[in-house]
């Protein structure tokens, strides 16, 4: 649907860019004022440079990392205007949304595998609950590992991490104001300094009013952080992190297929499906610390103790459309009653479970260092590490309220439930305890071997919604992995790896026979061969082919009661090339490029719909080109364009159903210059230019599918000031 914007938009920001046209304007590339980050322009000038990653392989550059990461550096955030985790997913061709609604946490899958929310979202490298809305105003950068990360990670998703980089303490000071074509309200400082010549802190601060584009979804966010650095000693050094955010939105329920078969007609963006007015926000606080403390024993050896602490607590609250088991369309049982019926009749559910809260925390020992044995080099790392995440639940209300359609002008009102939550009781206790080893081993110049692993211990106690001990499973793994790297050139690097994980089985859905049932856990095995090259002028290519298989996991029908049982039978395969561009292909022009190809099938399930054919929600061709240029006959002006396309999508596990394939356009404009010796830099992002549709999202949430449009035109406006 074409939506207008209100003029107001534009004009105010002309009426106030005008009269400071006159200032001398300030490029891009001109030295910059110290009360700014000089240090992200070297980052996006030169992401070759010595960057420690979140990997499996240890720390080292990205040329000489024998895994495939992206690293999205402070610049790309602001110029691209990025605030959400699904945002995100948009700058990577190997990333796509898995179960993202709009006013919710929102997951993504790498390589086709949905991230574990326990283990796959990192700050500084350490677990955070991944339940949250994760900010972005405190982050220097973020690393994107796809694939396995068994010996980083232990048990977790074999399709990789996404690790959030805190800022660290600097020189710095900048407000931030931010509106956009719905009326949101936003804005944001940035202060730090270094107080002492030992000690320095960093404080980001944000508050957002969302005008969502669906109606009745507007939405509120505060956000808090500090960061410390404390040289203590001519040796050691400590790194401190904390944030907390809170946040209240109604979450939008996805579409489901019609009938089990067909694809929702003429939905409109804005419409909130199963709107009732007694309807609650979503509330998430989130609470993160992180600690890391470093000590230099000499020059080739290093210890690193670091600890984390995070915590987020969810009052879920949701008029929730979900299937056709009271409709009409649907009572004579021809239609699955887990879809929208096929005349678009849904059922609304009132979902209530407040105080759902997540922890996780850790605690991690490493000693890094080099020796020689003979002719041999060898950088070897040596660690142990803790990690806790507990599941607090109330017994939540989930009653059907009534019926409505997906064409209804408005949404019938509906009595809510009288039901209220129960008390809140454990659901969840898992503990991991492992130790881990990796030696890089240097032949010369042109040669490294890597070779490592990580023994796991996990010990998990389940309990019921009254806290009655249900499972305990305990599982011991070594995970082992190896890698070798041979730099062809000071410019050409190649690399061949092997990797195991292990990853924890699915809950099965409420529809299934053994409804709440925990599969074991699942041993994974990713090969991966790339090639990389970076120039000096800060060109990176990279392409990587790899091969990930894990048992396949889904609900075989059978003759049960229920008509199905969740089961593991069978092999879960994904396939795929990758290929990346980064960096700058002149002075004034910068790009970022990525193309995905993945085959992912399912074979040996003993269900003949469910292969020769890719899976749900894991397109087979991914595409994202961005690119930023500045302009040479107007100095302070930047002008940039993005381009996404994603083929077409799955969504029925018997592949008979496909969301169509897109084209998505995105462009933008960025204008510096100086107000009293200040730098002041304005930035207008247009996302969706074209105001396609598209359906983003075909996953799945409990062994449900759901279908999520992409976002209509959006254009934001922000202004950030240098004090």
């Amino acid at each position: 649907m074409n939506r207008c914007y209100p003029p107001a938009l534009l004009t105010v920001a002309l009426c106030a860019a005008l009269p400071l046209y006159a200032a001398e304007p300030a490029p891009d590339t001109a030295d910059r004022s110290p009360t700014e980050l000089a240090a992200v322009r070297v980052q996006a000038r030169q992401p070759a440079a010595d960057t420690a990653q979140s990997t499996s392989f240890g720390a080292g550059d990205w040329k000489s990392t024998p895994a495939s990461v992206t690293r999205l550096d402070r610049t790309q955030i602001e110029r691209r205007q990025l605030r959400t985790l699904s945002e995100i997913a948009t700058q990577d061709a190997s990333l796509g949304d898995s179960y993202a609604p709009v006013g919710y946490y929102q997951n993504i899958a790498i390589r086709g595998f949905a991230l574990d929310t326990a283990t796959g979202y990192r700050f500084n490298g350490l677990p955070i609950a991944g339940e949250q809305r994760l900010a972005l105003e405190n982050v220097q950068a973020v690393e994107i590992l796809k694939g396995e990360a068994g010996l980083a990670a232990g048990v977790m998703s074999p399709g990789g991490i996404i690790n959030y980089v805190g800022k660290r303490a600097a020189d710095v000071r900048t407000v931030t104001l931010g509106t956009d074509a719905e009326g949101s309200r936003y804005a944001a400082v940035d202060v730090g300094q270094w107080l002492t010549p030992r000690f320095g802190v960093r404080v980001n601060a944000a508050w957002e009013d969302t005008a969502s584009y669906i109606d009745h979804a507007d939405g509120r966010r505060n956000f808090y952080s500090v960061a410390a650095d404390w040289l203590i000693g001519e040796r050691g050094k400590l790194e401190v992190d904390a944030n907390y955010q809170t946040s209240a939105q109604r979450s939008a329920s996805g579409y489901q297929l019609l009938g089990a078969t067909a694809l929702p007609r003429g939905v409109d963006r804005s419409r909130m499906l199963g709107y009732q007015a007694w309807q609650q926000p979503v509330g998430i606080d989130s609470t993160n610390i992180t600690a890391l403390h470093t000590y230099d024993f000499s020059p080739d050896w290093q210890s690193r103790v670091s600890v984390s602490h995070s915590r987020t607590v969810i009052d879920d609250n949701v008029a929730f459309a979900y299937g056709c088991y009271y409709a009409a369309s649907c009572a004579d049982g021809s239609v699955p009653g887990n879809y929208f019926g096929p005349d678009g009749a849904y059922d609304i559910y009132d979902y209530r479970s407040p105080d759902d809260t997540r922890r996780n925390q850790a605690a991690r020992a490493e000693l890094r260092g080099t020796l020689h044995t003979g002719r041999v080099e060898h950088a070897l790392t040596f660690g142990a590490e803790t990690f806790r995440r507990t599941v607090d639940k109330r017994r939540n209300v989930n009653e059907y309220v009534g019926t409505a359609n997906i064409n209804d002008a408005q949404v019938p009102q509906f009595a809510p439930s009288p039901l209220q939550p129960g008390a809140s009781a454990r659901r969840l206790d898992s503990r991991q305890n492992a130790v881990f080893a990796l030696d890089r081993m240097r032949f010369g110049d042109d040669w490294e071997w890597l070779a490592g692993g990580r023994f796991v211990r996990l010990d998990e106690h389940a309990y019921s919604k009254a806290g009655v001990p249900e499972r305990h499973s305990r599982l011991s793994r070594f995970l082992p992995q190896t890698a070798l790297v041979w730099k062809a050139t000071d410019e050409v690097s190649a690399y061949a790896s092997y990797v195991r994980g292990i990853s924890l089985g699915q809950e099965a859905p409420f529809w299934t026979s053994n409804d709440g049932t925990f599969l074991a856990p699942m041993l994974s095995r990713q090969v991966e061969v790339g090639v990389k090259f970076a120039s000096t002028d800060a060109l990176t290519l990279g392409a990587a082919l790899f091969r990930t298989t894990q048992p396949y996991q889904y609900a075989m029908p059978d003759q049960s009661d229920a008509g199905f049982t969740f089961v593991q039978a069978g092999q879960q395969v994904h396939t795929g090339l990758e290929l990346t561009a980064q960096g700058h292909l002149t002075e004034r022009l910068e790009l970022n490029a990525s193309a995905s190809v993945l085959r992912a099938r399912a074979g040996d399930t003993g269900t003949a719909a469910h292969e020769g054919h890719q899976l749900v929600n894991v397109p087979k061709v991914r595409a994202t080109v961005h690119a930023d240029y500045q302009v040479p006959f107007v100095p302070g002006l930047g002008v940039t364009g993005g381009w996404r396309y994603a083929g077409a999508n799955v969504a029925t596990v018997d592949g008979a159903v496909r969301a169509p394939a897109y084209h998505v356009f995105d462009v933008g404009v960025r204008y510096r210059h100086l107000l009293r010796e200040r730098p002041v830099t304005w930035n207008l992002t247009v996302d969706n230019v074209t105001d396609r549709f598209y359906w983003r999202d075909t996953g799945s949430s409990a062994g449900d599918y759901y279908l999520f449009a992409g976002a209509p035109r959006q254009a934001r406006l922000s202004v950030t000031f240098a004090l």
